[in-house]
């Protein structure tokens, strides 16, 4: 270190010692933001999730944040809660605050008009509807605007809704069971169960957050699964969809799946041009898509779910599905996904015939592996989870 960055970076320094002193507050209270923005989890969708701190003077003098779509903004709610108190304040947002007519007024017009003075934003709004719209506006009247702080946590509240104001198709998180040496079953078919309790809750938790399910025709056949919240509270009560990649296998209509179709919506997708409707329960959908060898598209698939107003995709399997979305099928390099969830059993099943977790042809050399990004561990139960994100894209 030199001389005089060893001076700068002193805590004797006035300077440094002022510049932490704010910025230890500023992240205080932009947590506070994050947290309140939270709460609506569930609720706002598919506007994001915001949450507003007021504060003068080193108090917290208004809090709010985005309660329900169609209802006013987190800023709105924070501002009104402060009063007159938000001139000569600063304001503290997860997001940037829109600058444009929606369902509701542009949200700068009400920050500058309340004299708030100063505001800090952990990220630009990526709707480029936006887009930095708002800092601008903010800016023009002499408000002085401060972003990126705790960006990364911001960003990852909103991921889906990053995701779907910047690319047309869903949030896709693939999630797999398996044994420590990659076994998603045994040699003769038997998989349950694998994981444990709190694996399976888990599952059940990812189902709760997703618009939507997808299996391949092997996992229906082998499991004949429900595809349901069941292990989790669900007070809304709302179920995702179903989706079925039919693939080269015909599905029966006695398949427990289909029972429930007329409660839980139901989608067969298929390249398949004969198909029988009247042979499944009333509710079952058929999407005829483009492929290849029979095997659906799967860009063409996450564009029709996404004009369907799926936002949010969960991936359950099998090896083959997992391996199409991953982009590790010879004639798909794509990888479509954008988070991977494994649970891994402490156990070895081994066998030269048990099937893994991940199918398709694989990568030709470990410098053409996939990449996983920012991973996390976590015990669940007796199982490890692994949490990561992945770099879409063409390998």
């Amino acid at each position: 270190m030199g001389v005089v960055q060893a001076v700068v970076c002193s805590p004797r320094n006035p300077w440094f010692r002022g510049f932490f002193m704010r910025a230890a507050p500023d992240e205080k209270y932009m947590r506070r933001a994050l947290q309140l923005a939270a709460k609506g989890r569930h609720q706002t969708w598919p506007n994001p999730m915001v949450g507003a701190v007021v504060v003068k003077a080193g108090v917290i003098v208004g809090e709010g944040w985005h309660e329900k779509y169609g209802g006013s903004h987190a800023e709105i709610h924070a501002l009104h809660h402060a009063g007159t108190r938000a001139a000569g304040a600063t304001l503290y947002l997860n997001l940037e605050p829109c600058a444009h007519y929606g369902k509701t007024p542009p949200c700068v017009e009400a920050v500058i008009q309340s004299g708030i003075t100063r505001v800090v934003c952990a990220m630009k709004d990526p709707n480029p509807k936006v887009c930095g719209r708002g800092f601008l506006r903010l800016r023009s009247t002499g408000i002085r605007v401060e972003a990126g702080l705790l960006q990364a946590e911001a960003r990852e509240l909103n991921k889906v809704f990053i995701k779907i104001v910047t690319t047309p198709h869903p949030y896709v998180i693939n999630k797999a069971g398996m044994s420590l040496d990659g076994k998603i079953a045994c040699y003769n078919g038997s998989s349950r169960w694998i994981t444990g309790l709190q694996a399976r809750v888990y599952a059940h938790r990812l189902r709760q957050e997703a618009d939507a399910v997808l299996v391949g025709a092997g996992t229906v056949f082998r499991d004949d699964p429900r595809l349901n919240v069941r292990l989790v509270k669900n007070p809304g009560g709302s179920q995702p969809w179903r989706v079925l990649l039919e693939g080269k296998r015909r599905l029966p209509p006695t398949l427990k799946i289909f029972a429930s179709a007329r409660r839980q919506k139901t989608v067969i997708a298929t390249t398949r041009r004969v198909f029988s409707a009247a042979a499944y329960p009333d509710g079952v959908e058929h999407w005829l898509l483009p492929g290849r060898e029979g095997c659906v598209d799967i860009n063409a698939l996450l564009l029709r779910l996404r004009e369907e107003g799926v936002y949010s995709l969960l991936v359950e399997g099998g090896a083959e599905v997992h391996a199409a979305f991953l982009g590790l099928h010879a004639s798909n390099p794509v990888c479509y996904s954008d988070e991977m969830h494994l649970v891994m059993a402490m156990k070895i099943i081994g066998g030269r015939d048990a099937p893994g977790a991940i199918g398709g042809q694989g990568a030709g050399s470990p410098q053409k592996a996939l990449l996983l990004k920012r991973v996390r561990w976590a015990k669940m139960g007796e199982d490890q989870l692994l949490v990561s994100y992945l770099r879409q894209g063409r390998k």
